[in-house]
């Protein structure tokens, strides 16, 4: 089959890895345009090392680029690690159509951040979806799915990198070959579990410690690494990552630094303590948060608004 790859990062260049291996023929990889600085996207990266044509549109609403696109007369298009909406004349052009990879079990959490959401509302399993794509947001028939738990300490981070990265590269080339043998199957999504929540930044990121110290706990977990839940420090947001939830009870009201340890900051809950292993301030990195709180003069009953 002739395969155009749309994706980006180091999960489209896994992708394109994976296939290559498997012997399938890439005609053109579609990675997002070169920012101005830094290196360019591995993606890009990797096919242009493969001799493979490489495009970078800045719109896919142009003419030309899909006259372009349809001239390559790709079998399949495949879509890993997306953001920008695809118009449909794309997805219907190949003449087996388009597949494309979510890191959630469709029709939940739909969107760009998915698997934040899971942590954050609590859900102790997810998964990832190979779907036929319409031109909706996730939405499209199912292909395959693959589920995995959520382990109590779990962040996007570690979810995403130990366990949906590498089972979306796996699920994608087992995707490909069921469209080769001609038995992918195509299951509607039922509309009536659908959920579909908004980006995970700094519109949700804000901890309110009045909530249920699991509610927090969550929200920790689902913005680390990005963008990071936090909370106010003389004026400015301290995000917080590589919490624990200890059982302790603190005296002190909810939001108040409990304890400064060489672990972190042990910050009151209702029924619990939130430990802090590292913090990131308005500049500057990740540093672990003992130090930071050497930095700022932080002291134990000091509270967060």
């Amino acid at each position: 089959m002739r395969i155009v790859l749309i994706g980006q990062a180091a999960f489209g260049a896994k992708t394109l890895e994976a296939l290559s291996a498997k012997g399938e023929s890439i005609v053109a990889v579609y990675p997002p345009p070169d920012k101005p600085r830094g290196r360019p996207d591995p993606l890009k990266e990797l096919a242009e090392a493969a001799n493979i044509p490489v495009f970078q549109p800045a719109t896919y609403k142009n003419d030309q680029v899909f006259s372009q696109y349809r001239d390559l007369r790709p079998d399949l298009t495949i879509l890993a690690f997306v953001t920008d909406i695809i118009p449909a004349r794309y997805l219907e052009a190949a003449s087996r159509g388009a597949i494309c990879y979510h890191p959630s079990l469709l029709p939940r959490h739909r969107g760009g951040s998915a698997i934040n959401w899971a942590i954050m509302m609590g859900d102790t399993h997810t998964g990832l979806t190979i779907f036929w794509p319409d031109g909706g947001i996730d939405t499209g028939p199912i292909l395959l799915q693959k589920e995995v738990a959520i382990g109590p300490d779990d962040t996007t981070g570690t979810l995403y990198f130990n366990h949906l990265f590498p089972m979306g590269i796996e699920a994608i080339t087992e995707a490909v070959q069921l469209i080769r043998d001609g038995c992918a199957p195509r299951i509607p999504q039922d509309e009536s579990q659908a959920t579909h929540e908004p980006l995970c930044d700094d519109r949700v990121a804000a901890i309110d410690w009045s909530k249920p110290a699991g509610e927090i706990y969550n929200l920790v977990r689902g913005c680390d690494p990005q963008p990071g839940a936090y909370a106010i420090f003389q004026g400015s947001k301290v995000r917080f990552f590589g919490a624990r939830l200890l059982p302790e009870t603190a005296a002190e009201p909810p939001g108040t630094i409990a304890a400064i340890t060489p672990d972190g900051l042990q910050i009151a809950l209702t029924s619990s303590r939130l430990v802090v292993a590292s913090v990131r301030g308005a500049t500057g990195g990740k540093i672990p948060a003992a130090v930071w709180s050497a930095e700022n003069g932080v002291k134990e009953g000091h509270r967060f608004p």
